[in-house]
């Protein structure tokens, strides 16, 4: 569901997205270069990641994959520097990045994946915000993506939901810290949303979940997603920092 803007919004900025080869991330790529932005796409696969920057690009937009591992903090530096490098600042980021959890019990998982989710899910996320924090000036924004699972516990996804429910900690604590600096900092929380992902994850139990997953009885799209991200960073949204959105379907309420 594809929701051509009304103006070009965005017009000589840059926006870093994390995660941006696919479903939600190249959602949010090409719904900031279709308001010409210059897109900076920031994933672990490049060829996906460059495949979704060529698409942009045949279409008239500029956008570049950087290749980068979110549980690396030095990677995450790296990647960020050579945005600035190519584009010459840095005016709003979509932390949007995240690994998920096959469903199990409370007991089952250990150690191993604690750190392997909190690395990507919470302290990539962290990581990420410090090093576009830097680069920012008045006027940036910057959207983080939890997930519903960051505002309801949910059972079998113990890790999952405490790194979502990080993420909503860490979006209010820096949007009350930069607020004075002029750069807002918000989360959107997607409910069951339809990818590649999901798509591999359920597959012919999605069209069913999605259906009893929420009031509206129906799967979101990514570019539902992507339409509450630009519009958080957009100048209609200029009094809005902290807040933690849903766009779930009616799931949370």
């Amino acid at each position: 569901m594809d929701h051509p803007p009304l103006v070009s919004r965005f017009r000589g900025k840059t926006i870093l997205v994390t995660g941006g080869a696919s479903g939600i991330g190249a959602a949010c790529c090409a719904r900031f270069a279709s308001e010409e932005a210059s897109v900076a796409i920031l994933d672990r696969d490049t060829d996906r990641g460059w495949a979704v920057a060529s698409k942009i690009r045949a279409q008239g937009g500029s956008a570049t994959c950087f290749q980068v591992d979110l549980s690396d903090a030095e990677s995450i530096s790296r990647a960020t520097a050579q945005v600035l490098e190519c584009y010459g600042g840095l005016h709003y980021a979509v932390n949007n990045a995240g690994l998920s959890e096959e469903p199990r019990s409370f007991l089952k998982p250990d150690e191993a994946d604690w750190d392997r989710l909190m690395s990507v899910n919470l302290r990539g996320v962290w990581h990420g915000m410090r090093c576009q924090l830097r680069a920012m000036r008045p006027g940036g924004a910057i959207v983080n993506i939890s997930s519903r699972t960051g505002l309801v516990g949910k059972p079998g996804v113990a890790i999952y939901s405490a790194g979502k429910h990080g993420v909503v900690g860490l979006t209010r604590s820096a949007a009350i810290e930069y607020a004075p600096h002029g750069i807002r900092i918000n989360a959107v929380c997607p409910g069951l949303v339809q990818s590649p992902f999901t798509e591999a994850k359920f597959g012919d139990r999605l069209t069913r979940l999605a259906q009893s997953a929420n009031p509206m009885g129906r799967i979101g799209q990514p570019a539902e997603i992507a339409s509450a991200v630009a519009w958080l960073c957009s100048p209609e949204a200029s009094y809005i920092t902290g807040a933690i959105i849903p766009v779930d379907g009616g799931a949370s309420a």
